[in-house]
C-alpha cells in the first residue's frame, strides 16, 4: 500500500471516529478526551526519555487520566473544588521523586508536570466547558440551571483547527515564498499562515451566521470570528512547539499509532495549545457580548 493511500485511509477513519465521538454524546466525548490524554501523555513522556530525562511516566499518565475524570465528575461546581481535588495529586509528583533514586530530579519533575499542562489541561478544559451540568445533578449547585450538550460548538473548534491547518498548507504550496520560522519548520511560509488565518476567520463567521447566530444581532459572528483568529494563531504556534520538541531530539514523528500520520501529538499539536486560548476567549467574549 502506498503512503498516500495509507494516509487517506487512516485520515478518513480518524476523522470519522473523532466526529462520531463528539456527536454521539457526552460519554463518548469524555471517553475520547480520556483516550487522547492517556495516549498523548505516553508519547510525550517517551519523547522526554529520548531527551535524556526520566519523567514519572506511569504516575503522570495516572494523574492526567484522573484530571480528566475529576473534571468530568465535578463539572458545574466551583473552581476551588477542582483545585482541592487536583493539587494534592500533582503535588505527589514531588514526593515520588524522593524515592526514585534518579538523576536530574528537577528535569524529571518538570517533564512530568509539563506533560499534564500540555495535554491533560486542554482536555479537561474541553470537558469543563462542554459537559452539561444535568449529568451530575446531585453534585451541582441548585442555582446552576441545566443546559444541553452543544456538540456543534465543540465540533466547531475542531473544524476551525482543520481549516487553518489545511488552508495554510494549500496556500503555502500555491503562494509560499517567505519562510515563517525556518529554524523550526523550514516548509512553513508567511503566505500559508496568512491564507490559513483568513480562511479560518471567514469559516468561523460563515458557520456562526448560519448555525449560532443571535436574533437581530451579530454577536455570535463577531465572537466566532475572534475565536477563529485565536485558534489559527495559537494552533500554528502549537504546531511549531511540537516541531521544536521533535527537532531537538531528531525524530520525525511523535509516535506510530496512526499509520501515515505519526502519533497523537502529531495530530493534536494545534489543538493542545489552542484550546486554552480559544475557550478563554469564548467565555470572555460571551460575557462582554451577552
Amino acid at each position: 500500500m502506498s503512503n498516500l493511500a495509507q494516509r487517506l485511509i487512516t485520515g478518513s477513519i480518524f476523522v470519522a471516529v473523532l466526529v462520531g465521538c463528539i456527536c454521539w454524546g457526552v460519554w463518548s466525548m469524555v471517553g475520547l478526551c480520556l483516550i487522547i490524554t492517556v495516549l498523548g501523555l505516553n508519547e510525550f513522556y517517551n519523547l522526554a526519555v529520548k531527551a535524556k530525562a526520566e519523567p514519572q511516566k506511569l504516575f503522570g499518565i495516572f494523574v492526567g487520566a484522573a484530571t480528566v475524570i475529576i473534571i468530568f465528575i465535578h463539572a458545574g461546581l466551583h473552581f476551588p473544588t477542582l483545585l482541592i481535588c487536583l493539587i494534592p495529586l500533582i503535588s505527589m509528583i514531588f514526593f515520588i521523586e524522593l524515592f526514585r533514586k534518579k538523576e536530574n530530579p528537577f528535569a524529571n519533575i518538570s517533564w512530568t508536570i509539563a506533560g499534564l499542562i500540555y495535554i491533560a489541561l486542554p482536555m479537561g478544559m474541553i470537558i469543563w466547558n462542554f459537559v452539561p451540568y444535568q449529568y451530575l445533578a446531585p453534585l451541582v449547585d441548585e442555582e446552576i440551571f441545566p443546559r444541553p450538550y452543544e456538540f456543534q460548538k465543540l465540533l466547531m473548534l475542531f473544524i476551525l483547527i482543520w481549516v487553518s491547518d489545511s488552508m495554510a498548507y494549500v496556500c503555502g504550496r500555491l503562494f509560499g515564498k517567505h519562510k515563517l520560522w525556518e529554524r523550526i519548520s523550514p516548509k512553513k511560509t508567511w503566505e500559508g499562515f496568512i491564507g490559513g488565518l483568513i480562511f479560518t476567520v471567514l469559516t468561523a463567521g460563515f458557520v456562526a451566521h448560519w448555525c449560532f447566530a443571535d436574533t437581530h444581532t451579530y454577536h455570535s459572528e463577531i465572537k466566532w470570528c475572534v475565536i477563529g483568529f485565536v485558534i489559527s494563531v495559537t494552533g500554528m504556534l502549537g504546531d511549531m512547539v511540537e516541531s521544536l520538541f521533535k527537532r531537538s531530539i531528531d525524530v520525525k514523528d511523535s509516535g506510530t499509532i496512526l499509520p501515515g500520520h505519526g502519533g497523537i501529538l502529531d495530530r493534536f499539536d494545534a489543538l493542545f495549545l489552542s484550546v486554552p486560548f480559544a475557550i478563554t476567549t469564548y467565555w470572555i467574549l460571551g460575557t462582554i457580548l451577552h
